[in-house]
């Protein structure tokens, strides 16, 4: 991505081949846990922006989950897989067929508001701590964009899991990253954090009320306001 320095992308290239080598050598396996990001700093002698751009590459990748609070773990092949897959769809039937990224948008706002309903009449205490964890790193990090972004697409993959479908969260995770790897744009609009923030706020707080509708309403709204501002600026560029 533009945002990331060229110096940092090339610090967590070898940290992130590593890992992969590790990965796919089977010294890690689907559900080990990496390195905490202190020993990943010491071991390769670089600071913890370097780390997290390599920790997120696998994870783009499909290789690690990473949560908040706790340290990346890596994912079955299977997982991994599917979110491939999906994405590699998602860029053939853009770009070969008569669909559009406004079709795409179109289809997770519907997906995710359904989601957001699911996830209002299933979640737990347990579930509601950790959307507040992540709404309030994201709210520390406002000033970083890359981070920001990062924890927005955390934000949507746990109310994905909250639903209880496996396959909600696997879908949430391969449109995101392949928005923000293609669109960046259609996920980050910059100096509209703060709408942003009282957008996830506004989601958070119908589903600690476990009311389903408004959950739902309030994922459209947010999702519809991306797409819609997305489309404003596009046309503005070409004006």
């Amino acid at each position: 991505m533009s945002d990331i320095p060229a110096a940092r992308r090339k610090l967590a290239e070898p940290v992130a081949e590593a890992l992969i080598e590790d990965i796919r050598s089977g010294r890690l396996k689907p559900g080990d846990l990496l390195p905490s990001e202190r020993a990943l700093m010491a071991a390769h002698e670089i600071g913890r922006p370097a780390v997290r751009e390599a920790l997120q590459r696998l994870q783009h990748a499909g290789l690690v989950e990473i949560r908040h609070g706790g340290r990346a773990r890596v994912v079955s092949p299977s997982l991994s897989r599917t979110v491939d897959q999906l994405g590699e769809t998602m860029r053939h039937l853009l770009v070969h067929s008569a669909a559009s990224l406004e079709n795409l948008k179109e289809a997770r706002t519907m997906f995710e508001a359904g989601m957001a309903r699911l996830a209002a009449r299933k979640r737990s205490s347990r579930d509601l701590a950790r959307l507040r964890a992540i709404l309030a790193a994201q709210r520390e990090a406002r000033a970083d964009r890359e981070r920001f972004v990062a924890l927005d697409g955390e934000f949507h993959r746990e109310i994905a899991s909250i639903a209880g479908n496996p396959l909600f969260a696997v879908v949430s995770e391969a449109v995101f990253l392949w928005l923000r790897d293609f669109y960046f744009g259609a996920v980050s609009v910059r100096g509209l954090e703060a709408l942003t923030l009282e957008e996830h706020e506004s989601i958070l707080a119908a589903l600690e009320a476990g009311d389903a509708e408004a959950a739902s309403r309030r994922m459209s709204d947010h999702l519809e306001r991306a797409n819609e501002l997305y489309r404003k600026s596009h046309l503005e560029d070409r004006t």
